[in-house]
Parts: structure tokens; C-alpha cells; sequence
């Protein structure tokens, strides 16, 4: 079974896959031929939410054809559970988010997740569990389209320790959250946040 992807352009979901989805919401086509991914975020209305997708029989390829005039940036993060069964958010540039960052030179994907959630928190991570899932993002940097690969990974702490939010990454807040209190966060967060918490079945 070919691999399908998901990407994420501000709250435009992009598509790549064999099939049409069984959803409800109204799925744009679009033609890999002379697609121009720059000229294409370019055109999108700020603050739309729609859906595109590229119909292939070989989503990889295109998916490779779509990165190879972008810069392809690699970051990781977590998803933290405390011993009280909460579950650990920020809050930054207006909007709640989990903690993630940027893979450094000769770290792994798994290590970048535990330092970022430790750093941006100020928490120690007592078990690092499995792999959740990834993220793509797609934002343009001057005259270049970025696409941001984030790893997710499912983090535990001991306790429910004290939270301090690294006000320097622009962190404003940084709280543990109970599973009836995340609707809150679905209300105003990414896209890429609510994949990851319908795979950690903390949503539907």
C-alpha cells in the first residue's frame, strides 16, 4: 500500500494519495504538471481552511517532486503525560501548540524531541515512549518554501512537576491540561496538533 501524505499549509490541508478520502468537506484537485508550490501559497486567502490533493499512483514521487525545490527542515517534539494524567501544551503566538524544535547536528530525532520538551518546559522527561507519528508544514522564509518534518513521540514525567515556559522561544504559558480541558486547545491550535492528538486518541 503506497504511502499518502498530509501537509499542512497555515490551516490549508494538502493532500498527496492514490484515493479520494471518505470525508465530508470539499476536496480541490489539483495537477502536479507544472504546479509551483511558492506561487500556490502565495495565492491562498489568509485565513482559509480548505483542502487540496494531488490524485497519483505513486504519492512518493510526487511528494519528492513537490520537496525538491524547498528546504527540507527536520524538527521533533512530545507529547507529555504527568502521573495525574494530564497532558502538557504551550501557548504561543496566540495559539496553543506542544512543545517541538529544531534537529541539531549528530542528535537523533528522538533526542531532539526529550531536549526540545525540557528546554521550552523546564521539565525532566522520565520515559520516552513510542513514536506518535509525523507532521509535514509548509511556510515560506524570504525566498524559499520551508518544509518543516516534525517527529512526535509520546513523553512521561514523574509527578506533575512545575511548569516554566521559555519565555525567550516566545512561550507565554506552559500547562497541564485534563483530557476535558483539550477542548479548549482544538478550538484555537494547528492542524498538525489535532492529527497528533486523534492518533493519541485524545480526540475524535
Amino acid at each position: 500500500m503506497a504511502q499518502n501524505y498530509r501537509i499542512y499549509i497555515s490551516d490549508n490541508t494538502l493532500l498527496i494519495a492514490e484515493f479520494l478520502p471518505q470525508q465530508v468537506e470539499k476536496i480541490q484537485q489539483l495537477e502536479i504538471q507544472d504546479f509551483d508550490l511558492q506561487t500556490f501559497c502565495k495565492k491562498l486567502a489568509k485565513n482559509s481552511k480548505k483542502t487540496y490533493i494531488f490524485l497519483t499512483k505513486n504519492p512518493k514521487q510526487t511528494f519528492k517532486k513537490l520537496k525538491k525545490d524547498s528546504t527540507l527542515i527536520k524538527a521533533a517534539g512530545g507529547l507529555v503525560e504527568s502521573a495525574e494524567k494530564n497532558y502538557l501544551f504551550i501557548f504561543r503566538n496566540k495559539r496553543w501548540d506542544l512543545p517541538k524544535g529544531k534537529l541539531e547536528k549528530g542528535e537523533k530525532m528522538s533526542e531532539t524531541a526529550v531536549r526540545e520538551v525540557e528546554e521550552e518546559c523546564g521539565v525532566k522527561i522520565a520515559k520516552l515512549g513510542e513514536k506518535l507519528c509525523k507532521t509535514y508544514h509548509i511556510y515560506p522564509l524570504e525566498t524559499k518554501m520551508i518544509i518543516k518534518k516534525t517527529n512526535w513521540y509520546k513523553m512521561t514525567v514523574k509527578g506533575e512537576p512545575k511548569l516554566v515556559p521559555q519565555k525567550e522561544e516566545g512561550i507565554e504559558k506552559a500547562v497541564w491540561l485534563n483530557s476535558y480541558e483539550i477542548a479548549t486547545v482544538v478550538q484555537n491550535t494547528f492542524p498538525s496538533i489535532i492529527e497528533v492528538l486523534k492518533i493519541s486518541k485524545l480526540i475524535k
